[in-house]
């Protein structure tokens, strides 16, 4: 295999807030919580346990962020895959209701923790539009905006001049506004989050990969690649993407898709009125989605699917550079001032997955490409649950960790669509 692409930093690395101290793991500790994984759950989690009062060690193999969570396009879209519609009708009942509450809020959160704890974090909240790139994609967007909005949701269905105007391109028939949808600088936010839960009182250490779990004596054992342990009443495990071989079979229940992602030098004050001029963050209806906003500074950022494997060079981000005239012609030319990518967990039904296979056991996986609002949330809840032990604290039922059927060849097949969806939506844009 050729070596991995010698990245210089991401947006995100190159200006967030310096991250706070996290010392690795030198000496065995013992916690009422011990949470594996330093993205957007794992740093909530820890969060909302130290707020409650309980001694909670968070391990991360890299550094608070380092993931998906610091490498992610920064949109908050609240709502899950699927519609609230959808979700009643596969959790009937209390369940589904209780799952659609959660999906509605997700995004509400996130701008929650950042006022509530002063964070450092570049952000805006001007809504979300999502872009209907065909006919087809126009009644799919039309129809969500309908279900949302009969639960008090104050949508706008747009037509193709209202798309036009609110996103600077010609290149939609129309869509929808969600307003409740946001940006924010992604580390930035995960290291807010770090740094709020170190001021609760929770202990994070960096640099520090859980290799063993096991239990004795109604004790957990987290055992590091530095021989320390951390024993702990239970353990939290939610490292979404990047997760490995800790648990049986775990790493087989997604598909971690990569993501990559480009930003512009700062464009011009006159070429900045012309692109989502409002503030909004956009992602389409087309197969292989793409997403795009402008930050605080400036710049352009798209984002969509990349190359399972690591990249090798600049061409692996081409066909997003090649997409950017093609919406906003008068960008032509525009240098790139950074590439990057990060993983994304997709589960087999597109739902995040709860399991919860031993006592004190708690597992959180799948992001589908709202991790922002999705997993803060999802921290949040799991902090409820260890506090009460009541699965209805919980947005969704636990389910067993069950491996996707010849995991391997899924992935093979994914990118196969992948292409396929690729060359079919290349006439779109």
């Amino acid at each position: 295999m050729p070596a991995p692409f010698p990245l210089a930093p991401s947006l995100w690395a190159a200006t967030a807030p310096a991250a706070p101290e996290t010392p690795p793991l030198t000496a065995s500790t013992s916690a009422d919580v011990c949470v594996i994984g330093g993205g957007y759950c794992g740093l909530s989690t820890a969060l909302h346990l130290a707020e409650a009062g309980t001694r909670v060690v968070l391990l991360e193999a890299e550094e608070p962020g380092w993931g998906g969570s610091g490498r992610n396009g920064g949109q908050v879209i609240p709502g899950l895959k699927y519609d609230p519609d959808e979700l009643e009708a596969k959790f009937p009942g209390e369940t589904g209701q209780r799952l659609i509450a959660f999906a509605a809020g997700t995004a509400d959160v996130v701008f929650e923790l950042i006022e509530k704890h002063r964070m450092d974090v570049p952000h805006t909240r001007s809504g979300w539009i999502q872009g209907a790139h065909s006919d087809a994609g126009l009644a799919e967007a039309t129809a969500r905006a309908e279900k949302w909005a009969r639960r008090g949701v104050p949508v706008e269905v747009l037509d193709k001049a209202r798309a036009t105007a609110l996103m600077g391109t010609d290149r939609y028939v129309g869509g929808w506004v969600d307003p409740r949808g946001g940006a924010v600088q992604p580390l930035a936010y995960a290291r807010g989050l770090a740094r709020a839960a170190l001021g609760a009182g929770a202990t994070i250490h960096a640099g520090t990969r859980a290799t063993s779990l096991s239990r004795s004596n109604g004790k957990w054992q987290v055992k590091t690649a530095q021989g320390a342990t951390v024993t702990a009443d239970r353990v939290v495990v939610a490292t979404n993407g990047y997760t490995g071989d800790l648990l049986p079979g775990l790493r087989r229940t997604v598909i971690a898709a990569n993501s990559f992602q480009i930003a512009t030098e700062p464009l011009s004050d006159n070429l900045r009125g012309t692109v989502l001029p409002h503030g909004h963050v956009t992602s389409d209806t087309r197969k292989l989605v793409l997403y795009y906003r402008t930050d605080h500074t400036g710049r352009l950022l798209m984002g969509g699917r990349g190359r399972f494997t690591e990249p090798t060079g600049p061409s692996d981000w081409g066909h997003l550079e090649r997409v950017i005239p093609k919406l906003f012609p008068q960008l032509a030319g525009t240098p790139i001032a950074y590439r990057w990518g990060g993983r994304v967990a997709v589960t087999r039904d597109h739902l995040p997955h709860l399991h919860l296979p031993a006592p004190g056991l708690v597992v959180d996986i799948g992001c589908m490409g709202r991790g922002v609002g999705l997993q803060s949330a999802m921290g949040r809840a799991i902090a409820r649950y260890l506090a009460s032990g009541d699965e209805a604290d919980l947005p969704l039922p636990p389910t067993p960790i069950k491996p996707i059927p010849l995991h391997g060849a899924q992935r093979v097949y994914v990118a196969a669509v992948a292409a396929w969806y690729r060359m079919n939506d290349a006439g779109v844009v």
